[in-house]
């Protein structure tokens, strides 16, 4: 059995790490979850137990292959991260930057037509009912700084 172990994996738009195990190697993959890539491998017949270094160019291949189009091998529709899509009613699968381009055009509709999410999204308050007293303040201003403000309004009275 002469298998090369690669470091490095190139599978669909992603560098993978080769000493993973398969199913999580997958997962690095934007768009496919844990879940999905079990699927997957069970359906190509490769061994989730194996790294993912040692798969074979067939083996990544079918792997790739089922990625992109999981509808067309038989997988339940409930593993895909598009279901009913609002455009054409079907059932899709998106990966790498179709799913964060679609995902920004449903943010960008949101904001359009002004709706509670998209206002949340617009001024960068949270989406999903989280509570903001006193949590998300990272990267805004937290408060001002006392001491500075004095000694302006101190050098302002002198001029």
């Amino acid at each position: 059995m002469s298998e090369e172990f690669r470091h490095i994996l190139r599978i669909i738009d992603a560098d993978v790490d080769g000493t993973l195990k398969t199913p999580y190697a997958l997962a690095r993959v934007k768009g496919v979850s844990l879940s999905l890539a079990n699927a997957i491998l069970k359906k190509t017949g490769v061994d989730p137990e194996k790294r993912a270094g040692f798969l074979t160019e067939a083996e990544v291949e079918r792997i790739e292959e089922m990625i992109k189009d999981p509808t067309k091998h038989g997988l339940p529709s409930w593993l895909f991260n598009r279901r009913k899509d609002a455009e054409s009613g079907k059932d899709a699968h998106l990966i790498s930057a179709d799913l964060v381009l679609r995902t920004k055009m449903d943010v960008d509709q949101m904001k359009n037509i002004k709706s509670w999410r998209g206002y949340r999204h617009a001024y960068g308050l949270k989406v999903r009912g989280q509570r903001t007293k006193t949590t998300g303040r990272a990267g805004k201003a937290l408060g001002v700084k006392k001491k500075d403000l004095v000694a302006k309004a101190a050098a302002a009275k002198k001029e």
